[in-house]
C-alpha cells in the first residue's frame, strides 16, 4: 500500500516536492508520514469517483473551513497541478464565506495568492 501512496504523492506534487514533503513529514514522525502515505494519498486520494481537480477543490474547501494553512497551502499547490485553475481555487475559497465564516475565507485568499506568487500565477 506504501507504494501506492507514493505514487499518488508523486502524481499530486511531482517527484521532487513528493520527496521533499514526505521527508519533512518523516522529520517530523516516520508514523505520520507512513499514514499519510498509505491512507491519505493511497486509500483517499486513490479512490474512482472524485477526480483529482474536484478533490483537490473540496479539500481545499474544508482546509480552509478547518483553518488549517499548512495543508491549505500544500493542496492549493496540489490543485494546480491537478489542473484547478486560479479562479476555482479562488470561488472554492469564496464559498465558504456564508458557511465558515469570513475570516476563514480571507485566511484562505491570502495562503492562495501566497502559493500563486510562488508558483508565478500571480494575485488576483
Amino acid at each position: 500500500m506504501a507504494e501506492k501512496g507514493i505514487d499518488m504523492l508523486r502524481r499530486l506534487l511531482g517527484d521532487d516536492r513528493a520527496i521533499e514533503i514526505r521527508n519533512a513529514w518523516a522529520k517530523l514522525s516516520p508514523d505520520f508520514a507512513h499514514y499519510v502515505t498509505t491512507f491519505i494519498a493511497g486509500e483517499i486520494w486513490s479512490r474512482p469517483h472524485l477526480d483529482l481537480r474536484t478533490r483537490s477543490l473540496v479539500t481545499i474547501a474544508g482546509l480552509a473551513a478547518l483553518n488549517r494553512p499548512n495543508a491549505l497551502r500544500l493542496n492549493i499547490e496540489m490543485a494546480l497541478n491537478n489542473g484547478a485553475k486560479k479562479e476555482e481555487i479562488l470561488e472554492a475559497l469564496l464559498q465558504m464565506a456564508p458557511y465558515a465564516g469570513f475570516p476563514a475565507c480571507w485566511e484562505g485568499l491570502l495562503i492562495a495568492n501566497e502559493v500563486f506568487k510562488s508558483k508565478g500565477s500571480g494575485s488576483k
